[in-house]
């Protein structure tokens, strides 16, 4: 007997044998903020496409604001604002919180190539996600 008898429990199927299933998501449009449709039904996207569209979303999650989310669900980036830490200690501090909202997906091996810039209560910043299905660009505004 399952709590929601209604809602399809999701495919398990490669789960124990250390292999990943193809990871799939909404298809987001990053300029709207909002995920897209066609039809009436979302869009969905698989692999690395897929993978960059979570990393955008965890990284515009504040991490513990909703019971949604798990704990381990996005990033701690504004914790930044209204703080006298310098240029220098901000940008350190954004780019290991950064690491630490992305690398919880175990879809995505490294986060390299940070960069990040602060422009008045604007935060920007670029990375390059290394995923199990090849590299992808994520860039976000703040």
């Amino acid at each position: 007997m399952t709590l929601f008898p209604l809602i399809e429990a999701p495919d398990q199927a490669g789960l124990g044998t250390g292999a990943l299933p193809l990871y799939r998501e909404v298809a987001w449009d990053f300029e709207t903020d909002r995920p897209r449709w066609r039809g009436g039904s979302p869009v969905w996207v698989t692999g690395a496409q897929a993978v960059a569209t979570w990393a955008w979303n965890a990284l515009h999650a504040v991490r513990g604001h909703l019971v949604l989310f798990t704990r381990n669900y996005g990033c701690e980036l504004q914790e930044l604002t209204g703080r006298p830490y310098t240029a220098e200690v901000k940008e350190a501090e954004a780019v290991r919180y950064v690491q630490e909202c992305l690398k919880v997906n175990p879809y995505i091996n490294d986060v390299r190539q940070i960069a990040v810039n602060f422009s008045g209560s604007t935060l920007s910043l670029r990375c390059m996600v290394s995923t199990i299905y090849g590299e992808v660009n994520v860039d976000v505004g703040l």
